[in-house]
């Protein structure tokens, strides 16, 4: 037979069952006062349909709710309705341009890198004189809507080359109206601030129809406005075969930001990290592979998780877990410690109850055994003492059911000894005298 130390079901749950149970209420309490889970469903401003802004929203869309994460795209007239959105609180994401930001937007809106250069674009019909931007402040001039940042961009630089112009410079046409109008030849340039990947610029870059307006003094406009960084569209970059664009083209541009609101989850907010360098990560006509997103040119401040981000990149939990349980352990692992330092103190004074338990099963027979064998005592021999007798023969049968671990039988056996030899003392006839045990 084995010596190990056993202990049975019933015993078990009555040492355990408490501990487990104080250990459950502790496990309970610490999971109230943990940090709340991270929303199922976020909102997301989107931009225009048919837009950049929109196509981007949609492969957010996708890979989110990969994630488990549901998004209700929000359509908008563009950046500037997007921040009044998230200012409002009415969206929890949206793509800003650049610039736009104001002080009392940072305040309660953070933003989540860099993520695309946004050009600003100028397109020409290709009868038009136009060499530079400032000649068309007297020609029919589509800017964009009212709330997109096409038009909050191009109305300063309308500025910068002189003033407020007329009101036909500053036409409120949506980005496909524009491409349409200027095709139709309704109007004469069309203003756009949009990713090159966007299927109206795209289509406008393929047309002989009108042709990109360069913007010889890129450098200078993006000194002094802080929020413009001067780029070049490289000769063929479009059209390698069709030489589109048959030179390079300098332009200026914003960088688009992936904005959050200030009380948006920690948790997707990394998921928006990890989400934005599937999609931004790779290169464009611009930018090499791995450029975006980044924290360069932002104009509002980022979370210190965020900041985290940039600096050491996804957390050790994101890399080889899923969505949901990286958070759940992220979340709890700050309640290890107090629990550990419940369990432990619980798990180590287990053993010396369940020693104690054992050892009074059989200790509490020797009271009554003490007790027989006073009664017995003022008895006198014979048959006076013989109930005394049957009472020792009882106990003796109770004792042999007591179920004890092999490690304490020792003590069992004495006991079952001790009872005997009470008995035979006690019923044997002689006088009793002395202390027996």
């Amino acid at each position: 037979m084995s010596g190990t130390l056993r202990m049975p079901g019933r015993d078990f749950w009555k040492i355990y069952g408490p501990l487990i149970v104080v250990a459950l209420i502790g496990f309970i309490w610490a999971l109230s006062v943990m940090d709340p889970a991270p929303p199922r469903s976020i909102r997301f401003a989107a931009g225009s349909p048919g837009g950049a802004y929109h196509a981007y929203a949609q492969r957010y869309e996708r890979l989110l709710e990969e994630q488990g994460i549901e998004v209700e795209l929000v359509d908008t007239a563009g950046s500037i309705d997007n921040l009044r959105l998230l200012e409002a609180g009415e969206v929890d994401v949206a793509i800003v341009q650049g610039g736009l930001a104001t002080q009392e937007d940072a305040a309660i809106l953070r933003s989540a890198g860099g993520i695309f250069e946004e050009p600003f674009w100028v397109f020409v019909r290709a009868d038009n004189p136009a060499e530079s931007f400032g000649d068309l402040r007297e020609a029919r001039l589509s800017i964009g809507v009212e709330g997109s940042g096409t038009r909050a961009l191009a109305q300063t630089l309308q500025q910068q080359y002189g003033g407020v112009w007329p009101e036909t410079a500053r036409q409120a046409l949506g980005s496909t109206d524009s491409q349409a109008a200027l095709f139709a030849g309704e109007i004469d340039a069309a203003a756009f601030a949009a990713a090159p990947g966007a299927a109206y610029i795209q289509a406008l870059m393929q047309s002989d129809e009108v042709r990109l307006l360069p913007f010889d003094r890129a450098g200078a406009l993006a000194r002094r406005e802080e929020a413009l960084s001067a780029v070049t569209l490289i000769r063929g970059v479009v059209d390698v075969g069709a030489d589109v664009p048959s030179q390079d083209v300098p332009l200026v541009a914003a960088i688009a930001q992936l904005t959050v609101h200030g009380d948006i989850h920690p948790a997707i907010e990394a998921l928006l990290l990890d989400t934005a360098v599937l999609i931004h990560s790779e290169p464009s006509v611009f930018s090499e592979g791995g450029e975006f997103p980044n924290m360069s040119d932002i104009d509002l401040p980022v979370s210190k998780q965020v900041a985290r981000y940039y600096q050491d990149g996804p957390s050790f939990l994101r890399q080889y877990f899923p969505f949901g349980v990286a958070n759940f352990l992220d979340r709890a692992w700050v309640l290890l410690i107090p629990l550990l330092t419940l369990a432990i103190p619980l798990i180590r004074v287990a053993p010396p109850i369940y020693r104690w338990r054992v050892r009074r099963k059989i200790y509490v027979w020797y009271k009554d055994l003490r007790e027989l064998e006073a009664q017995g005592r003022a008895l006198p021999a014979g048959e006076a003492r013989a109930g005394v007798g049957k009472q020792l023969e009882k106990l003796q049968i109770e004792v042999g059911k007591l179920d004890v671990p092999l490690s304490y039988t020792d003590d069992l056996y004495r006991l079952r000894s001790h009872v005997e030899f009470v008995k035979q003392l006690l019923l044997s006839g002689a006088p009793v005298t002395g202390v027996t045990m």
